[in-house]
């Protein structure tokens, strides 16, 4: 299928000019592929992690060991979604660009990321959990070249301790609040 800007062109849901690889928390929610609910279920408001579920919580804890500048937050695996805060403590800043070299790149290119995603970004953080454990698990399920995951996923910038504290308490409350939101954990 030829492409068509018109037809395939994707919006970003990122905040503009926004420099996803400065020191922060962010709070993520990756939602599987059709909402397949494939890491366990929740039983008297607990999660049980199913072995698949065990592997995706294994990644994301292992996420500071892939990444220096990176420390993990609370986070949970759902039934078909996980809910986490990523911190990145120590922004690296020598991929900023001189400006006499940005007016060469191409027109639909960003000065922060010339050739793709930008290296300890939140969405290499992100891109790199996806792969990993899509490589992972769909070993175990054998099968090959099946999404795990939604192509996107749904990211807030956390403004400030109220907030953070808001969304830990999202995070620790969400196995109890399944039943009410299993079909629609976050519409990204």
């Amino acid at each position: 299928m030829k492409y068509n800007p018109d037809k395939h062109n994707r919006k970003s849901i990122r905040l503009k000019d926004y420099d996803y690889s400065q020191l922060g928390a962010y709070f993520v929610t990756i939602c599987t592929c059709n909402k397949e609910c494939l890491f366990g279920d929740v039983v008297d408001g607990k999660m049980e992690l199913s072995e698949i579920g065990t592997i995706a919580d294994n990644c994301w804890n292992d996420i500071p060991n892939h990444f220096q500048n990176v420390s993990s937050d609370y986070f949970v695996v759902m039934p078909n979604h996980i809910h986490g805060i990523i911190n990145i403590v120590g922004a690296k800043h020598s991929h900023l660009m001189s400006t006499d070299k940005i007016s060469t790149l191409p027109a639909n290119a960003s000065p922060l990321r010339p050739n793709g995603t930008d290296s300890g970004s939140l969405g290499a953080i992100i891109q790199n959990f996806k792969s990993v454990t899509t490589r992972k698990i769909n070993r175990i399920l054998k099968r090959r070249d099946i999404p795990l995951w939604q192509r996107n996923y749904y990211e807030h910038v956390v403004r400030n301790n109220d907030d953070l504290n808001e969304i830990r308490e999202y995070i620790i409350n969400n196995p109890l609040k399944w039943e009410l939101d299993k079909e629609n954990p976050i519409n990204i």
